[in-house]
């Protein structure tokens, strides 16, 4: 015999948003990694290598939410989810969660803008990493924006990352990438080059 007082709620887009717009009041981003709620299953939600989200196969046009479901992703191990106080939904992201689609250098720091308005400046706690492709395509780089979550730098801003490197030694290796915060990020070896 079941109990019907207990009702199973679907997770739906509208419902996460509601419980992220009340956990987001306080200024920053929502304590996400503090949250432990119950899995409540996968939402038909997908973040595109170009940073499209869609919903239901269809993009969400509304910055504003794009923006609110982006406070509250987190990746736990190769997974990511959107995590509310009171529940967590398993969601699709083709490559990662951001996009870094433009940069400026000041005071020899690179300070990356994400898809979401986001700003981060490259630096130890924010390293940039590049991918190379195997079969000599081109290289995936990223950025980390916030614990386990990357942004794919894209191709105009890499272009123009590249244009900023120069050559270091790194553990006896001659080394192509760019300098942030005192720190050297490598790209490429330069016998690659």
């Amino acid at each position: 015999m079941s109990d019907s007082s207990q009702k199973i709620v679907t997770p739906t887009a509208e419902g996460i948003a509601a419980a992220a717009t009340k956990a987001s009041k306080t200024k920053g981003f929502p304590p996400v990694h503090l949250w432990s709620p119950p899995f409540c299953g996968d939402l038909d939600m997908r973040i595109a290598r170009d940073g499209t989200w869609f919903y239901l196969g269809a993009p969400i046009g509304r910055k504003r939410l794009v923006k609110l479901f982006s406070t509250i992703i987190r990746k736990d191990g190769e997974d990511y989810f959107l995590i509310t106080p009171v529940e967590k939904v398993g969601i699709t992201v083709d490559d990662a969660p951001f996009v870094a689609v433009d940069f400026d250098v000041v005071d020899n720091v690179v300070q990356f803008t994400t898809n979401v308005g986001d700003t981060v400046a490259a630096g130890p706690d924010h390293p940039i990493r590049v991918v190379l492709n195997p079969d000599g395509g081109e290289p995936s780089p990223y950025v980390l924006v916030r614990t386990n979550l990357e942004a794919l730098i894209d191709r105009k801003s890499f272009y123009r990352l590249v244009e900023q490197g120069e050559a270091s030694t790194v553990d006896g290796i001659e080394w192509f990438g760019v300098w942030s915060k005192g720190v050297f990020f490598p790209f490429i070896k330069v016998s690659d080059l």
